[in-house]
């Protein structure tokens, strides 16, 4: 059997690796699920309107994506610098509309707590 640095077995370190690392885990699964939670909760109460925009300007978006910024691809023949420069495109219009998404549509959940914490 190997020793460890420590004099003890080997397979024991790497035991107690392989639990704390799935402890971590877990943890940071628990901490997302309880955004998504509180996140739903919180568009509880929003307009009708607000929920179907959110919708509305997704759609737009991948509309806007997947047909108009492929047209570059067209305009330039096709080469590779034109898919490097629809990639360029694509990456700064992601960006923009996502910081527009969250300006027009961000939900606060700091306020909502649930019990046990």
């Amino acid at each position: 059997m190997e020793e460890g640095a420590d004099g003890g077995p080997d397979f024991i370190e790497k035991k107690e690796q392989a639990e704390a690392a799935f402890w971590r885990l877990k943890r940071a699964a628990d901490r997302r699920r309880e955004d998504r939670v509180k996140s739903v909760l919180a568009q509880e109460g929003e307009p009708l309107s607000a929920t179907l925009g959110r919708s509305l300007y997704l759609s737009l978006c991948i509309l806007f994506n997947g047909l108009v910024l492929t047209e570059v691809i067209f305009l330039t023949g096709k080469t590779g610098l034109s898919w490097a420069i629809f990639g360029v495109l694509l990456g700064f219009a992601v960006m923009f509309q996502k910081e527009l998404y969250e300006r027009w549509f961000s939900i606060d959940i700091s306020q909502i707590e649930f019990e046990g914490k």
